[in-house]
């Protein structure tokens, strides 16, 4: 990539500005290869789920992903580039693409504020092979036309823009200079109020007490010796009173969730996966992975009193502690394939939800030089806290037993920048969206001394976010 550092986008006119990208066309034309051109723009304060409101369109691709509580956003909409994988070199043939695309970039402006230059935005399913009427490919990846990102008080926006001979310069000069002026100083002007939603149907994906029945084959499959730990879920399909709105139900998750990663990717059908993930699979930012097990999971309690000795409970539980375990083991396990060495942080630890806790254990790995955060996501994806021990053995039980894909429900979504460095979370408390429709999931790790009825009612709780932030929690559905 060609980095530019320069205040062309700040202090000069659109005249300057045709010229730069008059000679970049001139370029692609001499290449005979497109050149893509990244301006970042560090601005005051940016609301990046506000400004995807703002500039929302049903039928275009866009990603969004935040964590509240690390004071972190990042959004982008509409597709400059965009490309689409199936099968298990899907990692690899994404990271061979942007790295073509990178080949031919261009990146100039605040190139030090904080998530500047060109970001990629991806998604993977689950299963490196989806379904033929699944929304979403195996794997999808895209450089937007817009983006705006936060991390503290540091704020940028950025336009991405293709150049070939054929560009029409005038109309490209156009549209960056006016979202120049409107991210400069962005006005958040009063929309109205969202609709109140009531869920008219709720049905669950497959036969009537289907996913007991299929905690107990797990169970039966366990105590054989089949499996050590596999994760089983389950999906129910609702119909509104009305089209669903994903960015207000996002505001909503956002404000309950805030030490979660609050996310949605859109495709260009209206699809919409959204939802709030207590699990980062992995974070890459300079020479460091950073990565999480999680897995062994409580409700919470009515009183004081009850929630301490539930959480208690949940730190001596030999069957929650044994489950967590097997995650920690695996991580470790897969990452030294890729030449690391992990280092866990202590025990288990408590990570408190609004309506759940799981034992939660951080660890982290230094990295060498080169390291793209795509060969570390290809290591560690699927874990045993949404698959299962053994990887290939669970992964093909998972999809002859469950009445539906899973989709991007326990895959990942997440971005990478030009440096390689990244980060993605497990698509878990999700739903996929369109129009009046939707489908939620959950899930819950089965072991030795897991029971169906239990496991059916955790994965009930987890449900129950997702309902509350989709419509009026008065008129939900159970």
């Amino acid at each position: 990539m060609n980095t530019i550092p320069t205040d062309l986008h700040r202090s000069a006119d659109r005249e300057s500005l045709r010229a730069f990208l008059e000679a970049c066309r001139d370029e692609a034309v001499e290449d005979n290869h497109y050149k893509v051109v990244s301006i970042t723009l560090a601005t005051g304060y940016l609301d990046s789920l506000a400004v995807l409101s703002a500039i929302y369109e049903p039928t275009a691709w866009h990603f969004y992903a935040e964590h509240p509580q690390r004071g972190e956003s990042i959004a982008g909409a509409e597709a400059v580039v965009l490309g689409e994988w199936h099968g298990n070199d899907r990692f690899a043939e994404m990271k061979k693409f942007a790295d073509e695309v990178l080949e031919h970039t261009i990146a100039i402006g605040d190139l030090d504020a904080a998530f500047s230059g060109p970001h990629f935005f991806c998604s993977f399913g689950f299963q490196p092979e989806v379904d033929g009427d699944d929304p979403f490919p195996a794997a999808t990846l895209f450089l937007p036309q817009w983006q705006v990102a936060s991390s503290g008080q540091q704020y940028t926006a950025i336009a991405n823009c293709l150049i070939e001979e054929s560009s029409d310069l005038d109309a490209i000069v156009s549209r960056i200079w006016a979202a120049r002026e409107k991210f400069a100083a962005f006005s958040y002007d009063e929309q109205p109020g969202d609709a109140v939603l009531e869920i008219q149907q709720r049905r669950e994906v497959g036969p009537e007490n289907g996913y007991q029945a299929l905690v107990a084959r797990a169970i039966d499959e366990i105590d054989k010796g089949t499996f050590e730990k596999i994760v089983v879920a389950r999906a129910s399909d609702l119909q509104f009173s009305g089209p669903c709105q994903p960015l207000a139900t996002l505001h909503k998750l956002k404000r309950r969730f805030g030490n979660c990663f609050i996310f949605s990717f859109q495709n260009e059908s209206g699809d919409s996966f959204i939802g709030a993930t207590p699990e980062r699979l992995l974070q890459v930012r300079g020479d460091m992975l950073q990565t999480e097990a999680i897995a062994g999971s409580v409700r919470r309690g009515k009183s004081p009193m009850e929630d301490a000795a539930l959480a208690k409970e949940l730190l001596n539980s030999d069957k929650d502690l044994r489950e967590h375990q097997f995650v920690i083991d695996s991580i470790c396990r897969r990452l030294s394939q890729g030449g690391l060495t992990v280092e866990p942080a202590g025990p288990p630890r408590l990570l408190d939800l609004v309506n759940v806790r799981h034992l939660h254990t951080p660890l982290q790995a230094k990295l060498p030089q080169g390291a793209h955060i795509l060969d570390y996501a290809a290591h560690l994806h699927p874990t045993p806290a949404v698959g299962g021990i053994p990887r290939e053995s669970t992964m093909e039980a998972i999809h002859q037993w469950e009445p539906f894909s899973r989709s991007l429900y326990t895959g990942l979504i997440g971005w990478f920048n030009s440096r390689g460095e990244g980060e993605f979370a497990v698509n878990l408390r999700s739903a996929w969206i369109n129009g009046n429709r939707a489908r939620i999931y959950a899930g819950a790790g089965i072991v030795a001394g897991s029971d169906p009825e239990k496991e059916y009612q955790e994965t009930e709780m987890k449900m129950q976010a997702l309902l509350d932030a989709l419509a009026d929690s008065s008129s939900t559905l159970t």
